[in-house]
């Protein structure tokens, strides 16, 4: 399983005063980049997910004044958890742990959090059925001299035909991303920064009882929800952020960790405006629509992964690593194929339209042995609006320019920021949330 997306270089050295949990410093995370802590001031952060309540994680245990403020009325950005569906809990937003070399994993590992590998084999429907191999290895998405040009017309120019569409759709997806709108050149570019590991793991529990159990309850009473910010103004020495309710705080030093949507759609106002290379820089940084739809039945009927359905294109057994008893099957759905499905209209008409593709795949069994389903569309969530980001044709250094800090004030953090090749990734985000506390520590 691959589900990658829903330091090393950033984490290779300690902080000296800078307190870090000691099984991190136990690594080979030896170099110490200050002797002693001079800032004095207060930091607000802007979004409580992984980036948020990571870095206010960090400041808390070094003693730094901080506030988070989170728009949505939950804490979690897009980690979150749904209890009551089946017999276990089922992560609605980000699930995979991918490979066990980044920050999480070190704190998994320290806090004896249950994970279980997710090696199933994969069924492709391809050409009208269900098959375990496929006449042409669409692997070819890994190599060098690649142009700049999207997976789909990639596929096409290498000679695969439209029946490989969907099974590339898949590839694509796997990055948050439409095969239409996925850069060849810079996604590969990218993921050679990848060093976390290959392997997939899930959870027992959820990924989002694992951050609030070991990160949001040391931090809590420092996270106010339903605070939708407007503006900030970093005109003056004192950054003044106003909130929807009319309300004013002034803090040093502010950290942004909202998703790319947020940026395009200029849901904040910046005095003084942002400069037009970082404006340039967020808006050529991709994000796409993308859903979860989970599908219980009374019979697990199907395989543990489906791969190339024109409606869905990645099907996932959800039980895998759970304790409960239920059949439940993932629908993960990606780019287009969750735009079309949500325009469909209600959430009803996107379980059926799912149902008619498993019947189609599995002569009908699917109707039959239904039960229940859950939507959970990400593009619908407000102040998040899409899935993660992706890289785009054309894309350059953007996200290099995107997460400069500027005037020393604004520190830029969140999955879309992290150079590492972990963009997409919760650990990415939390690898940036750290960064940027460095960063401004070092100002």
């Amino acid at each position: 399983m691959d589900r990658r997306r829903f330091i090393e270089s950033t984490f290779l050295y300690s902080i000296g005063a800078l307190t870090f949990p000691s099984f991190l410093m136990n690594s080979c995370r030896k170099e110490i980049l200050f002797e002693e802590i001079n800032f004095n001031g207060k930091v607000i952060i802007i979004g409580a997910g992984a980036a948020g309540l990571y870095a206010g994680y960090v400041l808390k245990k070094n003693n730094i004044d901080f506030e988070i403020l989170e728009a949505n009325a939950n804490y979690g950005g897009r980690l979150g958890k749904v209890t009551g569906f089946c017999d276990f809990p089922i992560d609605s937003g980000a699930q995979w742990l991918h490979g066990k070399n980044n920050v999480i994993a070190d704190f998994m590992a320290a806090t004896n959090t249950k994970i279980t590998l997710d090696d199933t084999e994969m069924m492709y429907w391809f050409k009208g059925q269900l098959v375990s191999t496929l006449d042409k290895d669409p692997d070819i998405f890994d190599k060098d001299d690649l142009p700049d040009v999207s997976f789909k017309q990639f596929a096409h120019d290498s000679g695969f035909s439209s029946d490989y569409d969907y099974i590339i759709e898949n590839i694509a997806g796997d990055q948050g991303a439409s095969a239409n709108d996925l850069s060849v050149f810079w996604n590969h570019e990218e993921e050679l920064n990848w060093s976390s590991g290959d392997d997939d793991y899930k959870f027992e529990a959820t990924f989002f009882d694992f951050f609030e159990k070991h990160i949001v309850n040391e931090i809590k009473d420092h996270i106010y929800v339903n605070s939708i910010v407007t503006e900030i103004n970093y005109a003056s020495e004192k950054i003044l952020i106003k909130t929807i309710d009319g309300s004013t705080k002034t803090c040093d030093k502010v950290i942004l960790t909202i998703p790319i949507t947020q940026y395009k759609k200029n849901a904040i106002t910046f005095i003084p405006a942002l400069p037009d290379q970082k404006v340039k820089a967020l808006n050529k940084i991709g994000m796409g629509p993308g859903m979860k739809v989970f599908l219980k039945f009374n019979q697990a009927f199907y395989h543990d992964n489906i791969v190339g359905g024109s409606v869905c294109a990645a099907y996932a057994n959800e039980k895998i690593g759970k304790l409960g008893q239920d059949n439940v099957l993932l629908a993960f759905v990606m780019g287009e194929q969750a735009k079309n499905l949500d325009s469909l209209g209600s959430d009803a008409a996107i379980i059926s339209a799912l149902i008619s593709e498993l019947d189609l795949m599995y002569n009908g069994i699917a109707t039959a042995s239904f039960i229940s389903g859950h939507v959970e569309n990400w593009s619908a969530h407000p102040y998040i609006e899409g899935a993660y980001s992706y890289s785009t044709v054309n894309m350059g250094n953007a996200r290099e320019v995107a997460s400069e800090p500027i005037d020393s004030k604004l520190f830029f953090a969140g999955e879309a920021m992290n150079l590492n090749g972990h963009h997409q990734t919760v650990f990415g985000a939390a690898e940036t949330g750290y960064r940027e506390v460095i960063n401004i520590l070092k100002t």
